[in-house]
């Protein structure tokens, strides 16, 4: 097959994210405003060419005071660096379906090259006639290695906030 064009349908999607909190609970969020660029064949994603943008000020944490400090120069500096931007360089089958995606990621002004597991969940056409293929991601990454190093030290040892941030993407695309 020849690679397709793909435009996710946010209202079907989510992009999720946890980080330990005081070493012995984990914070949930998300991120509601986030775009794709996906061309692909369904079929064999290692050709597909894939970038996506998440808008870090439609972070929620269900706290609007924790989400305003992470917008703050604290944590994301939404003011001077307002989107998460990830553009795919490599891609290896690892299974029927599964993949190993690595890219170029760009946060608070840093660019890293990381790996995310991504599977296929299949395809098959809407009850109006449109196409639909569905993905999922898994990952994580440390943010100091971003410059987001805000933390606070605890009486009991250990820090307020953990360094890792697990995410898990969920999306729905629609063949444009």
């Amino acid at each position: 097959m020849s690679k397709t064009n793909w435009a996710v349908d946010v209202s079907h999607s989510a992009v999720d994210f946890s980080v330990k909190h005081m070493m012995i609970a984990k914070v949930k969020g998300s991120f509601h405003n986030f775009e794709a660029q996906i061309s692909a064949d369904v079929s064999d994603l290692t050709t597909a060419d894939i970038s996506f943008a998440i808008d870090l000020s439609s972070v929620d944490t269900r706290n609007g005071d924790r989400d305003a400090h992470l917008k703050s120069a604290d944590f994301f500096d939404v003011e001077n660096h307002p989107k998460l931007l990830f553009k795919a360089t490599k891609i290896v089958k690892t299974g029927d379906g599964e993949y190993d995606v690595t890219g170029d990621v760009t946060l608070h002004g840093v660019t890293r090259s990381e790996t995310f597991e991504v599977a296929y969940e299949g395809s098959g056409k809407d009850p109006w006639g449109n196409e639909k293929a569905g993905f999922n991601a898994k990952g994580s990454l440390k943010r100091s290695d971003y410059g987001l190093t805000y933390n606070a030290a605890l009486e009991t040892g250990g820090v307020l906030i953990g360094d890792e941030v697990k995410f898990t993407l969920e999306i729905e695309a629609a063949k444009a």
